[in-house]
């Protein structure tokens, strides 16, 4: 069983996020899991997961011990009760041992248990349920609308018991998922899903909250508290015509101070940000929601759909209509 002092295990310090600004990174976030899979494995057993093109995949650990072997071939031990979220998804496995050999999720036989999640055992049911591991796993899309930027300063894992203690609420979480995944009760597959959804999000909420880890560079205007003060502004109405002596004035500084001190931290100008920023979001909103181009344009804040399409195609070097034919695009980042 899940012992509450594993979920808080790190003594790291970044500095937190102000409350207003995680509320703000976290407004758009959208992980959904579309594939779930409970998968229980008799040893030797080795599970391999293919690279998951622009989505995310989750792991929870029902029965372990079970060792995850991450895209950058980093081993990890996983006892009972123990969740990851891969961000990038990528390459990786799931082993009864690190020395294993491993074989594509994709061959082995699966038999449905509802809309998008499905079972699979690796050896007969007797054996799987003496001395089995059972995993529960779900592919999943994931972004940050327009603070994009955030998924990939996250690292390959991110593990529920390597976060701080920022959510007690985990626990009991944690705990219903290996009740409902060793049981198999009634309506077991479609509440592990739900309960999935909501730990992936608990887990990045958490990174952020802590100040997105040891990540650099960009997250150093987050954790500046009047340049993220700016940040927040800049997403929550991107479509206004925003000046420099505007944003100055949000961070309380003059026009000259404030462009310093966002271009040392962020390394774009103010309006670069802006107008990345609209292309990341009209990339999102054309691509993924299938908005109209010139819904998108007014919502950017674009006098004319064509003024739109020029300033989308200088920036991606593609026109935004190339997003209804070219599924790849969608994840262009501006």
């Amino acid at each position: 069983m899940i012992d509450a002092s594993s979920i808080h295990r790190r003594p790291a310090e970044p500095k937190a996020l102000p409350n207003d600004l995680v509320s703000e990174l976290l407004l758009g976030m959208r992980l959904n899991g579309i594939q779930y899979r409970r998968i229980q494995a008799a040893p030797p057993f080795g599970i391999g997961f293919g690279n998951i093109e622009g989505g995310a995949q989750f792991h929870f650990i029902a029965r372990g011990p079970v060792h995850l072997r991450s895209p950058d071939n980093v081993a990890h031990r996983l006892e009972t009760g123990d969740a990851v979220l891969l961000p990038h998804g990528g390459p990786h496995e799931l082993l009864s041992s690190p020395s294993e050999s491993s074989r594509d999720i994709a061959t082995f036989e699966a038999a449905t248990l509802c809309k998008a999640v499905s079972t699979v055992r690796n050896a007969s049911p007797g054996e799987c349920q003496e001395s089995g591991a059972v995993m529960f796993s779900g592919c999943m899309e994931f972004d940050l609308g327009g603070m994009h930027p955030l998924v990939g300063l996250m690292p390959e894992v991110m593990r529920v018991d390597t976060l701080q203690d920022q959510h007690p609420e985990m626990l009991p979480i944690l705990q219903a998922m290996e009740r409902e995944a060793q049981a198999e009760r009634a309506g077991f597959a479609s509440i592990l899903s739900r309960l999935a959804d909501v730990v992936s999000a608990c887990i990045v909420r958490s990174w952020v909250e802590c100040g997105c880890g040891d990540a650099s560079g960009w997250v150093e205007a987050l954790r500046d508290p009047r340049l993220g003060h700016v940040i927040a502004a800049l997403h929550r109405d991107p479509g206004h015509h925003w000046t420099v002596a505007e944003m100055a004035k949000q961070m309380d500084s003059s026009r000259s101070v404030f462009a310093e001190r966002f271009l040392t931290v962020t390394g774009l100008t103010p309006h670069r940000y802006m107008t990345e920023l609209r292309m990341r979001l009209a990339t999102q909103w054309i691509g993924r929601d299938k908005l109209p181009i010139d819904v998108v344009a007014q919502r950017l804040g674009y006098g004319s759909q064509a003024a739109f399409s020029r300033a989308f195609k200088r920036v991606t070097g593609h026109p935004p209509g190339a997003l209804r034919t070219e599924p790849n695009l969608e994840r262009l980042q501006a």
